[in-house]
């Protein structure tokens, strides 16, 4: 099978050719169709992970997975050959989602793809809409009150902003002028401010402070102080603030969890209109190299939405 791999730490991905994998007791084999990158992926490149996961060169890079069952091992229930599925692959796993193939367990980490929503939407779903779902509710926001989000042009913080709007908060994106302005405001930010000038603008809509706030991107202290008493903080990049005990944030680190029910809920707002899909640009399998390089550039330079890989 074709897959994108690199045969070394800080070794470059390329395009591949690896033995199918087989499917062991408890799982399921997937003809992957869709994926995307995430920052995972490039952690991964970077020996990020080294020492923390086992690592069988050469590493299939992909966390995101869509397509359909191809083969199936003992013991798997609940899921048969042809069955539209879609999900994570977790660290656990042999392979990656960026191949033709790939072997994962059954009972985490994927779930039925629903009527409505097509393969492509699917493999950009997976990994960032779950990280933002479990963000929104470690803050848990009620209607009508202000979230920040910082990081909201990304995957997960498109996400984040689209749930935390249909919960009828009132959302807070960091964004640059421009496009990045007009699409957080197209998936509900009410209130956009500048990337290097958060607290000052903030300060100006929410003077008492912001009672959440959702940390993907940017400066974690600065959005930290922003919270007013008792505030909650969620942040996917491992930020704990550091805050005088009297003021009483809440802080969580999320760590995606894909269970098949969080998926689940997030493929049916999908399939019902609720959720977008944020694909800036999709890309073929063997064009993974140029897209890893496009996702770079953007981290550094400023990205919209996710990268999608056709597989």
């Amino acid at each position: 099978m074709r897959a994108v791999a690199f045969p070394d730490f800080d070794a470059p991905p390329a395009l591949t050719e690896l033995p199918v994998p087989e499917p062991g007791t408890g799982e399921v084999l997937v003809r992957v169709r869709a994926s995307s990158l995430n920052s995972f992926d490039l952690g991964m490149l970077r020996g990020v992970f080294k020492g923390v996961f086992e690592h069988e060169f050469p590493v299939v890079i992909g966390k995101d997975f869509a397509g359909e069952v191809a083969a199936t091992g003992d013991g798997v229930t609940g899921l048969a050959v042809g069955d539209d599925v879609f999900g994570v692959v977790t660290p656990m796993q042999r392979t990656g989602g960026l191949a033709e193939y790939v072997a994962v367990n059954h009972q985490y980490g994927i779930a039925p793809i629903p009527e409505g929503l097509d393969h492509v939407q699917a493999g950009a779903l997976g990994l960032a809409g779950t990280a933002a779902l479990n963000a929104v509710d470690a803050v848990a926001p009620t209607s009508g009150e202000t979230v920040l989000i910082s990081g909201a042009t990304g995957g997960v913080g498109a996400y984040a902003t689209q749930l935390a709007a249909a919960r009828g908060a009132t959302v807070i994106a960091t964004a640059k002028p421009g496009a990045e302005t007009e699409f957080v405001t197209g998936l509900g930010a009410a209130h956009v401010v500048h990337v290097d000038q958060v607290v000052p603008q903030v300060r100006a809509i929410a003077p008492d402070g912001v009672p959440a706030a959702l940390h993907f991107a940017g400066d974690g202290a600065a959005v930290a102080r922003l919270l007013t008493q008792g505030g909650r903080f969620a942040s996917t990049v491992r930020f704990t603030p550091d805050e005088p005990a009297e003021r009483n944030i809440k802080t969580t680190i999320v760590m995606a969890d894909p269970t098949p029910e969080t998926l689940s809920r997030l493929a049916a707002e999908v399939a019902a209109g609720r959720l977008r899909i944020p694909i800036a640009k999709a890309y073929s399998l063997q064009e993974t190299p140029q897209a890893i390089a496009d996702f770079i550039g953007g981290i550094i330079g400023g990205t919209i939405g996710k990268l999608s890989i056709t597989i």
